[in-house]
């Protein structure tokens, strides 16, 4: 018996499988992170908390991934 092209093709998982980034406005950034705009801003500009994504002039997002993974960083620092 032969084998078509059809049968050697990769794996693929459904697509319901792969999420895509989900990606979050200020106001639920500082609701998440319990920090002000300001405080956002700042530590964004001394490197100490994600960079926001401009999806036009007036539209900043962040990528809930990074946002997480921040949040998950800070509470594991002792106090």
């Amino acid at each position: 018996m032969s084998h078509s092209a059809q049968d050697e093709a990769p794996y693929l998982p459904p697509a319901e499988t792969v999420s895509p980034a989900r990606l979050l406005r200020l106001p639920e950034v500082m609701a998440r992170v319990g920090l002000r705009r300001s405080a956002i801003y700042q530590r964004m500009s001394e490197g100490r908390f994600p960079k926001s994504r401009s999806l036009g002039p007036k539209c900043a997002v962040w990528v809930e991934a990074e946002i997480d993974e921040w949040i998950r960083a800070v509470s594991r620092i002792p106090n």
